[in-house]
Parts: structure tokens; C-alpha cells; sequence
């Protein structure tokens, strides 16, 4: 399956549609401004909540949670030493761990598990500027895109930190 999502250049607080590849919106990341830590909901087109998508408040390495019914099932964070800058590890509750790697910032990377292709991204298939595409070959497609959301949450907090330098 494929979704489109928009690249998001607005801050904490504000929500973006995924839409699936007819152009429906499929799902809603709903950023939560009032909230002491970066937060997002993941929502079913009806509003019902799949996942949470948070960032951990005290880690050696900036981390993202992505939680359902209160449980963690997924922890997203950096590569502690990696010869590569762009890689992401995913830690999941069952054991499974998967990598996105790649580049994160500009959105053209893959996240891969022992088994093979979880889902990629790429700008490539669109013209819309602050566009781009995740192609997911998993079955818990809400996972996946919530995952996706994560990695690009910590890769825009590296992009402005190397901006800051």
C-alpha cells in the first residue's frame, strides 16, 4: 500500500492528513501542543486513536515511543555509534528490530527488518513540493506509519540542531 504524506513544516500543535493512494485521507497525525513532551496521535479516519507517538523525556540518545492502549510497542531512536549519520534503530515490544536508514531528512530511506522491506519513502514519486510517499509492505500499517512519524520527528531534530552549529 501506498500513502502520501506531507513533509511537515509547522511545529508541535498543528495536524496533517496521510492520505492513501486515491487521495483519501486514511489517517490523521494529530500534534498535541499542550503536552510537556513532543506528542502525536495516530487516528483512523473516524477518529479513533491507533497510536501515540511520544518523545521520551530522559535518554541517553533522543528517543520516540509509539505506544497503543498505554503499552510501548515500538521504540524508535538514533544509532549510538554508526558509521552512518542516517540510521535509525526500532526496537519492537515482540523482539523484532528494525532499521530505517538512509536519507532520513530529505525522506528517501528504507525501513527493513530480518525478513526484508517493512516500507520505503521517497520525494521521487511527487512533484508537490513537501510531498512524499511511504509504500508499506508490512500488514500493521498503522505501526509502520507511526514509526514513520517518529524517525521523521528525530531527523528534524537533527536537521535543526545542525542548523543551530
Amino acid at each position: 500500500m501506498k500513502f502520501v504524506m506531507r513533509e511537515r513544516m509547522f511545529s508541535i500543535g498543528d495536524d496533517f492528513w496521510i492520505e492513501d493512494e486515491a487521495g483519501e485521507r486514511a489517517f490523521l497525525v494529530d500534534g498535541k501542543a499542550l503536552r510537556l513532551r513532543q506528542t502525536f496521535e495516530l487516528k483512523g479516519p473516524g477518529g479513533e486513536v491507533l497510536a501515540v507517538i511520544r518523545k521520551k523525556m530522559v535518554s541517553i540518545r533522543d528517543t520516540m515511543l509509539v505506544e497503543r492502549d498505554g503499552e510501548t510497542v515500538a521504540k524508535v531512536h538514533k544509532k549510538l555509534f554508526s558509521p552512518l549519520r542516517h540510521k535509525m534503530v526500532v526496537e519492537l515490544a515482540d523482539g523484532q528490530e528494525w532499521t530505517a536508514t538512509g536519507d532520513l531528512i530529505e525522506k528517501n530511506y528504507r525501513i527493513e527488518a530480518d525478513e526484508g522491506v517493512v516500507a520505503q519513502t521517497s520525494r521521487k514519486w511527487f512533484r508537490i513540493r513537501d510531498t512524499y510517499g511511504i509504500e508499506v509492505g508490512h500488514p500493521d500499517v498503522p505501526l509502520v506509519l507511526a514509526v514513520a512519524v517518529a524517525v521523521d520527528e528525530l531527523a528534524e531534530d537533527d536537521r535543526h540542531r545542525d542548523e543551530g552549529d
